[in-house]
């Protein structure tokens, strides 16, 4: 029996844009150092993930400055001058150590908007909680100022821990703006926001979060299995996840995954993604280096678990909350 339809739409906190329910991340776009592009896929297949996202309703893309050293954000803006769809962006300063002033992340700010040929975006996230170079309370003065002149819709934050969430969030309510949203890897196979703070500081604080590897690099799409067969590609063929032992240890949540998907017409990554979805206040952002990744993608929208099925996914999961 199918649950409820899942909510498809959410807010990035009390008063950021609305998103789908789920994004693509585009680590992946123009990323040759950890993915493989320019070999097993090229910007082609990038063009045509990001047409079958916007044609399967996912219009929301988060990118980085540091992705491919500009060229994931620069690959986005030429995709959306050659699309008469609108798509939300999300990028994210990275704070490196000779940027030290609130000049230094309006001039960051401004090199990504020129890279992604736009006058703003949705959000903008800091990368790392790095605070060695500048303080927080400079660093959120700098993105309260850009929210103030509209160049940027929102402000996040991305692998901040629940108290530089609290210390991030205080210093912008000073100025009257929210802290919208903390991006961090949040999958069936790595659910320790949901014990280390960093869940509930989202519900106390009205933040969203952004779970990035929600399939856990491609380890919940249940490609890969302990008896051989397909090999992950780049720096993941090292992760020792992915080796015969450390696929084993997840076969029976990859069983779990496919006979609830198997009732249901749908892959284990759609079923691990509904899953996610279905936290409240969480929006996936997997990442897809071809159109087939992105409808399957899109498929984890338009229908829901049952209480049953998100509780029997949860059980087999529970050791990877610790």
């Amino acid at each position: 029996m199918a649950g409820q339809t899942s909510q498809q739409t959410v807010q990035l906190g009390p008063q950021g844009p609305q998103v789908p329910a789920l994004g693509i991340g585009t680590w992946s776009w123009g990323d040759s150092l950890f993915w493989q592009y320019g070999k097993d896929y090229g910007r082609d297949e990038v063009k045509a993930a990001f047409e079958a996202s916007l044609a399967a309703g996912v219009n929301f893309f988060d990118t980085a400055e540091v992705y491919g050293l500009g060229e994931s954000e620069k690959l986005l803006g030429q995709f959306m001058q050659d699309s008469e769809q609108t798509a939300i962006v999300a990028t994210k300063y990275f704070p490196v150590p000779w940027r030290f002033s609130e000049q230094a992340v309006a001039d960051a700010l401004t090199a990504s908007l020129q890279r992604l040929q736009v006058p703003a975006i949705a959000l903008y996230q800091v990368h790392q909680p790095f605070t060695f170079f500048m303080s927080q309370e400079t660093l959120m003065n700098a993105l309260a100022k850009e929210v103030k002149q509209g160049r940027i819709a929102a402000v996040g934050v991305s692998n901040y821990s629940a108290q530089q969430m609290r210390e991030a969030h205080s210093y912008l309510a000073q100025r009257g703006i929210p802290l919208a949203v903390n991006q961090v890897s949040y999958s069936l196979l790595n659910r320790k926001i949901e014990t280390n703070g960093i869940l509930e500081a989202a519900w106390n604080l009205e933040m969203t979060i952004l779970a990035y590897s929600p399939l856990a690099q491609g380890l919940l799409t249940g490609k890969y299995s302990p008896d051989g067969g397909q090999k992950p590609a780049g720096a993941r063929s090292l992760n020792p996840r992915f080796s015969q032992d450390g696929l084993r240890k997840i076969e029976p949540v990859i069983q779990t995954l496919k006979a609830i998907g198997k009732a249901r017409d749908r892959t284990p990554a759609q079923v691990a993604l509904n899953w996610l979805i279905h936290q409240g206040n969480v929006v996936p952002i997997p990442g897809a280096k071809n159109a087939s990744q992105a409808e399957q993608n899109a498929g984890a929208l338009g229908w829901s678990l049952t209480a049953e099925e998100q509780e029997k996914i949860g059980g087999v999961t529970a050791e990877w909350r610790e």
